[in-house]
């Protein structure tokens, strides 16, 4: 008898498939999920293709697939997308295919406990349990554990009463699925700027191809209520839609704009969800059931079940970018998976990416230009304030014109915002008596003073240290002097000069999760804080309405890294947070502390003209052949001692193929030469924009020396990290 062989994909850092054996009686097709054996383990898997031609000699051999899932199969879209971002990134299919399973657990659904009040009062009543039997009281069926909390009694009370026979535990039924997102819920006011771009839009949402729009608004446009209504058409078409944003701004208040317009919130991808909320919510999507996912770049693998649109959101955004494992961009992936589907993307910014900028100038994406805020309410002024000529008394960081502006802020009632992109209290420890720093014990790093935390922290590797009272090198007590700002000492040095303000730092290592964020996040939002202190979690889309005033402590601080797109960054990090101000009511001031106030990012800022500023930088990038007129790629040799990474660094440089279209720079040491004691070298290449990196790269790598041991290559193409 000739059994039938499938090819499946398992989820481990290896390109190719393995063969199994599909059982008797069991129905697959290509993009089912299963369970398969995996040496001495069963793992979920998928099967890729059908094997019609499979090895003779090891048929006999073959181990049966053991199981198949209840569940949707990944349809030939998303299989398709999988084999492009593991060819286009170098990444192993296998690991790739993995970001689409990251669903929680897809078993049975566990039962939820429930209890109903059926029987006589029990014989022995304390106060517990009469709190709990008037909680029952309605006869109806309660949650276990909710009953339990309402009453203020442990479960303990509530296995007392069922043993007695006065409750009754009965299964809680499966909750209904939410109610599906309502396009006509809610019709937007549009200014006609904005009812224009929502028109074009819509048109791009109903054409059923492939197409890309840069919605290009000022901060306070109302991007986000026009994109809207190409979700609004993708939905009353029966098609979902997926809408990604940085993961740091998945806010209360998205979700509630959302629900204002479609009538119910939609559903969420994010790192915080429970396991089974997860499998719920991957469930809900793969089935068609829901219509409309917000998500983190992970959303981007999730297997939809008929993807209509792709919204990306603030795609400048450098959390887009994958640095561990596969190392792809979510938005550039975004373009492409849009491409395969044959589905238009959105991609939404106020300060596009010079990519984007550069491909809307080309013709290649179409520009929808929103020039003015919602509501006839004015941009910000931004203005320096030279640190040369205006400083801060020493030892202190807000200078006297920026102190001032605060305090008239403040005195109005209105809120004010001190940026700076910097966590903790300070960067740097040091004793005062004998110099020394303190470092991370296993990275390239100085530990940063966490004061609230009480701990110095590496920002890379993790590893903390409760700070000591004496400086270990020479038992000095005393003598530790914190050197530099962040956002701890400046609410430190903050209520010192205005004592009577209520303050709050959002900084990401002070955030417990999401909904925490979205707590405090609400606070600002209903005035109860006047100074905010924060990092750039605070840039990302909020809208506080009584904010007026920015100040950016130091509006300098991304522009000396040595990164071909720092001035990018600079550019657009200080655009958005001095965008917060303003808003809603009164006029938006934004006050920069610098030490360049001709450098071109802050006289670009001040002018208003950020034209000039794109104008500017992408010269400069075509002049030097760095993206996009060029293209990127890192390699980095890591080991666990300095020569073998060198080693080996330098014989996979001398093993690279001759083309005259490609640079191999280096191996030089990495910035940060150190981190989890591994010892770091890079390598980088530079070509024309037209050159196949990844081909290159593969030929490369077949051909040249192999890592074993303690040696590890990372390759990503196209960058965006330096260190």
């Amino acid at each position: 008898m000739v059994r039938r062989v499938v090819d499946v994909l398992v989820p481990v850092a290896l390109d190719h498939t393995y063969s199994y054996a599909v059982p008797e009686g069991m129905e697959l097709a290509p993009g089912d999920v299963v369970i398969v054996p995996l040496a001495s383990r069963a793992v979920t898997a998928v099967v890729w293709a059908e094997n019609p031609s499979p090895d003779q000699r090891l048929h006999n051999r073959l181990k049966d697939i053991d199981e198949k899932y209840d569940v949707p199969p990944l349809r030939s879209e998303l299989r398709s997308f999988v084999d492009w971002v593991s060819n286009y990134t170098l990444s192993a299919r296998g690991m790739v295919m993995r970001m689409t399973l990251k669903m929680g657990d897809l078993g049975p659904e566990r039962m939820r406990p429930g209890v109903r009040l059926v029987g006589e009062p029990p014989k022995r009543m304390t106060p517990a349990r009469r709190r709990l039997i008037d909680v029952l009281s309605d006869s109806l069926l309660h949650g276990k554990s909710e009953a339990a909390r309402e009453a203020g009694v442990s479960p303990g009370v509530i296995d007392g009463l069922v043993d007695e026979g006065t409750l009754v535990v009965e299964p809680l039924p499966k909750p209904p699925p939410p109610p599906a997102p309502d396009p006509s819920f809610a019709s937007p006011e549009f200014s006609p700027e904005q009812q224009t771009a929502a028109e074009t839009l819509r048109a791009l949402a109903a054409r059923n191809e492939f197409a890309v729009a840069l919605l290009d608004g000022v901060t306070g446009s109302g991007k986000t209520e026009v994109y809207f209504e190409a979700v609004a058409e993708t939905i009353r078409r029966g098609r979902q839609a997926m809408i990604l944003m940085p993961e740091i701004a998945l806010t209360g208040q998205f979700l509630d704009r959302f629900a204002d317009r479609f009538g119910v919130r939609p559903l969420e991808w994010h790192s915080d969800l429970s396991p089974r909320t997860r499998a719920r919510n991957w469930a809900a999507m793969a089935s068609g059931e829901s219509q409309v996912v917000v998500g983190a770049r992970s959303a981007l693998f999730l297997p939809y079940a008929d993807l209509g649109l792709i919204v990306v959101d603030e795609e400048h955004d450098q959390a887009y970018k994958q640095d561990d494992g596969a190392h792809y961009h979510a938005r550039d992936m975004a373009v492409v998976r849009a491409s395969i589907a044959k589905i238009s993307v959105i991609l939404a910014s106020a300060t596009p990416s010079v990519e984007t900028e550069v491909n809307a100038r080309k013709g290649r994406y179409r520009r929808v230009v929103l020039p003015e805020r919602f509501g006839g309410q004015y941009l910000p002024n931004i203005e320096t304030i030279d640190l040369r000529r205006a400083p801060p008394a020493r030892g202190k960081f807000i200078s006297p014109p920026l102190a001032e502006a605060i305090q008239t802020a403040i005195g109005r009632g209105e809120q004010a915002l001190l940026f700076l992109n910097r966590r903790g209290y300070a960067p740097l420890t040091l004793c005062r008596s004998c110099g020394h720093r303190f470092a991370c014990t296993i990275c390239d790093a100085w530990l940063v003073d966490h004061r609230f935390r009480h701990r110095l922290v590496c920002h890379h590797c993790g590893f903390s240290m409760a700070r000591p009272h004496a400086c270990p090198q020479c038992q000095a007590e005393e003598s530790l002097a914190a050197i530099g700002p962040g956002v701890e000492r400046l609410q430190e040095e903050a209520a010192a000069l205005f004592p009577d303000a209520r303050s709050m730092v959002l900084s990401s290592d002070l955030i417990t999760s999401i909904e925490a964020m979205r707590a405090e996040l609400t606070e600002i939002a209903e005035g109860r804080v006047d100074l905010i202190i924060g990092t750039q979690l605070v840039a990302k889309g909020h809208h506080f309405p009584r904010l007026n005033l920015v100040g950016v402590v130091d509006a300098d601080l991304g522009l000396g890294n040595g990164d071909p797109r720092a001035a990018e960054r600079t550019f657009q990090l200080l655009n958005q947070v001095i965008g917060r101000a303003g808003r809603e009511q009164g006029h938006g001031h934004g006050l920069l502390q610098t030490h360049q106030p001709d450098h071109p990012v802050m006289k670009a800022l001040v002018a208003g003209d950020r034209e000039a500023f794109y104008d500017s930088e992408i010269a400069g990038r075509e002049r030097t052949g760095y993206p996009p007129f060029g293209r990127l790629a890192s390699l980095i040799v890591s080991a666990g001692d300095r020569p073998s990474a060198e080693g080996f660094a330098r014989k996979l440089a001398n093993a690279a193929p001759r083309d005259e279209r490609i640079q191999v720079l280096g191996p030089a040491e990495a910035p940060l030469a150190v981190i989890k004691g591994r010892y770091r070298f890079r390598l980088l290449l530079k070509s024309a924009r037209g050159v196949d990196l990844s081909q290159y790269l593969r030929d490369w790598l077949a051909s040249g020396p192999k890592t074993k041991g303690n040696l590890k290559l990372e390759i990503d193409v196209d960058p965006q990290s330096f260190l």
